[in-house]
Formats: structure tokens, sequence, C-alpha cells
């Protein structure tokens, strides 16, 4: 089993008033299923409204993140899966449900975590 991140950033969500309202109701249905299946590890939203810093080996906190990284905001689900071919499946009932295209990535396994 492998660990898939699930995402899009807020740009894609186009989706205005009434249907942003289906949108909610439907994702918070697709992401009620993962968790009835047993695949659900976590999701939510990036809050933009806590400002991003970049902390130091030293404790030192800087405004911003890396200068040379893209923003990151917008929703995610994290969902424990059996294979690629699954994950896609899961991304493109949430890419139904939130009316906009879904990134998947792939968590590298790491035995010690």
């Amino acid at each position: 089993m492998a660990k898939y991140l699930i995402s899009f950033p807020a740009a894609a969500m186009v989706a205005r008033d009434a249907e942003l309202e289906h949108a909610s109701r439907d994702s918070h249905a697709v992401i009620e299923a993962a968790k009835a299946a047993g695949v659900y590890v976590f999701g939510g939203g990036i809050d933009a409204g806590v400002p991003v810093v970049r902390v130091s080996g030293d404790g030192s906190v800087a405004e911003g993140g890396y200068p040379s990284g893209p923003e990151l905001d917008g929703g995610f689900a994290v969902l424990e899966l059996p294979s690629r071919d699954a994950a896609v499946a899961w991304a493109a009932r949430l890419a139904t449900a939130c009316r906009c295209d879904q990134e998947l990535r792939a968590f590298h396994f790491d035995p010690a975590s």
C-alpha cells in the first residue's frame, strides 16, 4: 500500500455561488466514502489566512516560503491505496466532486517513518 496526495491549487477552483455549495457537499461525500473504505489518511485545505514562514535549523524565522518554489495553496487529501490505478480512480472522483482537475502524486516510502 502506498500513500497518495490528491490536490488542487486554489486557482483551479472556479465554481461559484450555488455550484460551490454543491462542490463542497460532493467533495465531502467522496471523503466520507474514502473514510468508509478505510483508505483516508488525512486531508483539508491550506489556510491562506495564516502567513507562510520559513524556519531555519537555528530556529530563526523568515517571512514567506522558498522564493524559487511554487505557492502552496488549495485543497488536498492523502489516501493509502493498493495501486496507482486505485489512486487515479479516487482522484477522478474528487475531480468530479470538486469540479476541477486534481494533481496526483505518490509519497516515497520511508521504512523509518
